[in-house]
């Protein structure tokens, strides 16, 4: 199965998504967008794949989002698409594509909606965390 993780280093939801796409035995493409950002084609494709509008998968802490306007009703997704190409952490992450489809990861947990094969029982971060992981539908776990 081919996984695909737009990562930031720094964020610890990032490194527990990843090191959850790891314990099934996969190794994801990682993008770390904050160096390689997506083109402005990239994040819409990957927006609706998602099914939800461009400012929901936008980042507010630690950005500039505010400062710019960017919550304003009128702004349009060109507006945010040349915020985000100046300030690429605007875009939130983790963001992780698969042939199952493409979520913003947080929790982090979410990632195994996406991943082949039962989920672990549980998962611990790396603050050491114990995160108990849900089946498929009607799993009788």
């Amino acid at each position: 199965m081919s996984v695909t993780i737009y990562h930031n280093p720094d964020c610890g939801t990032s490194r527990n998504t990843l090191a959850m796409i790891r314990s099934t035995g996969l190794e994801p493409t990682v993008i770390e967008y904050l160096k390689t950002p997506p083109d402005r084609d990239e994040i819409m494709r990957l927006v609706r794949a998602m099914g939800v509008p461009l400012v929901q998968v936008m980042r507010r802490k630690g950005t500039p989002f505010e400062a710019l306007g960017l919550g304003a009703d009128a702004v349009s997704d060109e507006a945010l698409l040349d915020a985000i190409a100046a300030h690429p952490v605007l875009l939130n992450r983790p963001i992780v594509e698969t042939p199952r489809g493409v979520l913003l990861c947080r929790p982090s947990e979410r990632v195994f909606e996406l991943l082949d094969g039962p989920p672990p029982e549980f998962f611990v971060k790396e603050d050491g965390e114990r995160v108990a992981i849900a089946g498929p539908p009607g799993d009788a776990r």
